[in-house]
């Protein structure tokens, strides 16, 4: 799980009721970020301040949020928690946090008219551990959905999903908020979770091109977006190149990806100074990407009618 990595800490903010919510990793002193967008539509804050050639060395949280361009406004509430906790870039007028933010398209599912503010933001803070990261219909994965390449009648449920990796004092760990357009494929190759036939067969299977029902595909109604942590020492730049590789973990785990009604971001955190080899931690960062999407579908329960692989 992300929190493996030493002073993550990760607080779900779930709507039960609305379907929706938000989901926030406070980071320790000193962590670098750097990330990459690959979908064509997505919706974010601050992200351009993560550029290797950007003069931010830290950032404090990483925001992911239902709600669509709406869900924004819950990072005004990470903000003023961190503040409240003398969390920040020291000014010499104030501490001002510094929060990337993406979101999720969960306007489809529950009630359009709620979306996460920013007391949600406070209180997924509020309820962020270092301990177990609970899975599936939770924080920004509560309204979340997979397999909308067929239309809308046929998904499957998405959420939050968590791993890690540690070998020889090297920790590789990610969280996944799964909304895609495509299925989520398991290692074996086979469809896991997505466009689903009545009887349970996976439409994948034979339609292999997997064409979308633009009819019936809702622009900007998707997104996965992917947060890995490390304990090694890395540069912006460094970390840019992992957030890169993160996509072809994502692209093992969903078939399409990157299309364009998907918003894809991945986002790279080095938090420690533990020495290690840049392919082998991006390989690593692929691989738990990969694991990560593939346990949101498997942690995910049926809500609204829509079926999910944890009953």
């Amino acid at each position: 799980m992300l929190t493996a990595v030493p002073g993550i800490r990760v607080g779900h903010h779930t709507d039960s009721k609305a379907l929706t919510g938000c989901t926030v990793i406070l980071c320790p002193p000193n962590t670098r970020a750097s990330c990459e967008v690959r979908g064509n539509s997505p919706g974010s804050r601050e992200l351009a301040l993560l550029a290797p050639e950007k003069s931010a060395q830290e950032i404090h949280a990483i925001l992911l949020t239902g709600g669509s361009a709406f869900g924004l406004a819950a990072a005004d509430g990470v903000m003023r928690w961190l503040e409240e906790h003398n969390v920040g870039y020291s000014t010499p007028w104030a501490t001002v946090p510094l929060v990337p933010t993406a979101v999720v398209f969960d306007l489809n599912v529950g009630s359009s008219a709620v979306r996460p503010d920013a007391l949600s933001g406070y209180r997924a803070c509020d309820a962020a551990s270092d301990n177990g990261v609970e899975e599936g219909n939770v924080g920004a994965g509560t309204g979340t959905t997979v397999g909308k390449w067929k239309g809308f009648e046929f998904w499957m449920k998405g959420g939050v999903g968590t791993t890690s990796v540690q070998a020889s004092g090297l920790i590789v760990a990610a969280l996944a908020v799964v909304n895609s357009v495509g299925d989520i494929i398991d290692a074996n190759g086979a469809v896991l979770a997505g466009a689903r036939r009545a009887d349970g067969e996976f439409f994948g299977v034979t339609e292999l091109h997997r064409p979308l029902s633009r009819g019936k595909v809702l622009e900007s109604s998707n997104t996965t977006l992917v947060v890995v942590a490390t304990n090694a020492r890395l540069s912006k730049l460094e970390l840019f190149r992992v957030s890169q590789r993160m996509h072809d973990g994502m692209a093992r785990a969903v078939v399409p990806a990157h299309t364009s009604y998907d918003g894809d971001v991945s986002f790279a955190l080095s938090c420690g100074q533990v020495e290690a080899d840049l392919d082998l931690i991006s390989e690593i960062a692929a691989q738990v990407t990969a694991e990560a999407i593939r346990r949101g579908v498997k942690s995910a329960k049926s809500v609204s009618g829509i079926p999910g692989l944890n009953a």
